[in-house]
């Protein structure tokens, strides 16, 4: 069976909204990567070494990631010779399974929110500025309030008053409640008051901010390990998650982040934001391999309902989409003439 058929088993027959989301918040990647792979398939009809190697030259430039492209490669060889497959037709399919089988590192991966279902859920941001993690802490917020929860937010930005400004908007724009100190004041006792206020209104989300420019690692790490323990000692086992927010545009850079931030603090998944923005999205895949933390949530255009948890066979499905229809197509099309 097709990779594409057995989306479609997966979400119950045709294309839903979300994956079209994918398929839409992708297309900058699928213009620029699956126009090259295509172009290969086309020229290539038989797979051979020289097929492998071209297209592991396509898979680099769209940031996959050194190893992750190596782990893919050897994976796809092993297939091949499993299967005898000779020539390309169908391997687009082949390479979508084993994309999403990389990312799951063999398991089935979890991308769902650790949601403390009757009990206050404390989710933490981490990440420097300009990435757009305030918009996705007010996008997420509005989703869980369209879930009928209700929704706190901490600005523990404290370094800028543009942050603090920024967040409120976002707190009136999707009826959050804001807690707020002026410019300059300790983030985690914006953190504590935070949880204090969430406790008292039987809240259900507290969603933190926090600094974005702090002058080098080692004074990164010592703020957020004081707003960690602030926000575990107030509640035990929280923050619930820690949320690393990441550009997909800055490519190789957003892959630097997520390793100082993983050093500085215990990072449970991680945001990704303006997908939709980047021809190499397949930075999805060297964050997953490369660091071992999970994409909990993608960002997929700029409207409010563009921000999506993340699925892997929506995402494979959104980077080769056209191709994996033609191939379905041509699959239908053979077992119609074997009737």
């Amino acid at each position: 069976m097709s990779f594409f058929k057995k989306l479609k088993d997966k979400i119950s027959g045709k294309p839903d909204e979300t994956t079209e989301k994918y398929k839409e918040g992708l297309e900058k990647t699928r213009t620029s990567f699956t126009s090259k792979v295509n172009d290969l398939i086309a020229r290539y009809r038989k797979v051979d070494e020289d097929f492998f190697e071209e297209l592991e030259d396509l898979l680099l430039q769209a940031d996959v990631g050194f190893e992750t492209v190596m782990d893919l490669m050897d994976d796809l060889r092993f297939e091949v010779q499993r299967k005898n497959v000779k020539d390309t037709e169908g391997i687009q399919s082949v390479i979508s399974q084993k994309l999403v089988d990389i990312y799951r590192g063999g398991g089935e991966e979890d991308s769902a929110l650790n949601i403390q279902e009757g009990e206050l859920t404390v989710l933490l941001f981490v990440g420097v500025n300009g990435v757009g993690k305030t918009t996705t802490i007010g996008k997420l917020a509005r989703r869980f309030i369209e879930e009928g929860k209700t929704v706190m937010l901490a600005a523990g930005d404290t370094f800028r008053a543009g942050a603090i400004d920024q967040l409120q908007v976002w707190g009136d724009r999707v009826g959050a409640e804001v807690i707020r100190q002026t410019e300059g004041s300790d983030p985690a006792a914006v953190m504590y008051d935070a949880i204090r206020a969430a406790k008292n209104r039987k809240v259900d989300v507290l969603i933190c901010d926090t600094a974005g420019r702090l002058q080098n690692k080692v004074n990164l790490m010592n703020e957020l390990q004081k707003v960690h323990r602030v926000i575990s000692r107030e509640i035990p086992g929280a923050p619930h998650e820690t949320l690393l927010a990441l550009d997909a545009t800055t490519g190789q850079n957003a892959l630097i982040q997520a390793e100082t931030f993983k050093e500085a603090t215990d990072v449970t998944g991680i945001v990704l934001t303006k997908l939709d923005g980047t021809a190499k999205g397949g930075i999805v895949l060297a964050i997953r391999n490369k660091l071992g933390i999970p994409v909990k949530l993608v960002g997929l255009g700029e409207g409010m309902d563009d921000l999506q948890p993340f699925d892997a066979e929506r995402y494979v499905y959104g980077l080769f989409a056209e191709g994996l229809e033609q191939e379905e197509s041509a699959e239908d099309g053979r077992g119609g003439e074997e009737e």
